[in-house]
């Protein structure tokens, strides 16, 4: 996968930043052991983060980017809508078993004291989402009183993929099940959430 730009020193400093976290934690994370690694000096990393909370919201920020340019490349906007969800889920589903490391920092830190996420990183980040819900209002895009709230929906198919990478990085799947099916059930699953009708209507057309 092709990482955003950034100088071979800071592209050490932020590998081994995540590596520390996802094997260690966040109290094990400091800027001496991280320079101690990298081979500079506690100060050459303070050039690129005033702190270590601010290290941790640049990790934060490369995975979201990431996320994000997959989820771009995987749904094309003349796509049909629902195929176009289709591929994104899939795309989410992929990025998050294929980049455990990234997916652990981005979604599954819970620091007990860390700095509040800066509000121009969170708008960027909630742009993956978006891509989600302006999928979800071309799936709904007939009369405005029967369409479904959009920021529930979203987050709803959210809890979905979310739930599956999550268990599937654990391992905490069953192993005798196929990992494939398991997938396409996931991508199927998540379809039907997306075209779920607003509780006013009366019918719905389930997808196969």
């Amino acid at each position: 996968m092709t990482r955003p730009r950034s100088s071979t020193l800071q592209s050490s400093i932020l590998d081994e930043a995540r590596r520390v976290l996802v094997a260690e934690g966040y109290s094990h994370l400091s800027m001496r052991r991280i320079a101690a690694a990298v081979g500079c000096t506690a100060t050459s990393i303070y050039l690129y983060y005033r702190n270590k909370d601010a290290l941790i919201h640049a990790l934060i920020d490369e995975g979201m980017e990431l996320l994000q340019e997959q989820l771009e490349r995987s749904a094309l906007p003349a796509d049909e809508p629902l195929e176009r969800m289709r591929a994104l889920c899939r795309a989410y589903l992929e990025f998050g078993l294929e980049n455990p490391e990234y997916y652990e920092v981005m979604f599954m830190l819970h620091p007990e004291r860390m700095d509040r996420y800066p509000a121009e990183k969170y708008r960027r980040a909630r742009r993956n989402l978006e891509i989600f819900s302006e999928t979800l209002g071309a799936i709904h895009s007939g009369d405005a009183a029967e369409r479904p709230d959009l920021k529930v929906l979203t987050t709803v198919l959210w809890f979905s993929l979310h739930g599956a990478v999550t268990l599937m990085n654990a391992r905490r799947i069953d192993v005798s099940i196929d990992r494939k099916e398991l997938l396409d059930q996931a991508v199927s699953h998540s379809l039907q959430i997306a075209a779920r009708p607003s509780p006013s209507q009366m019918t719905s057309s389930p997808i196969q």
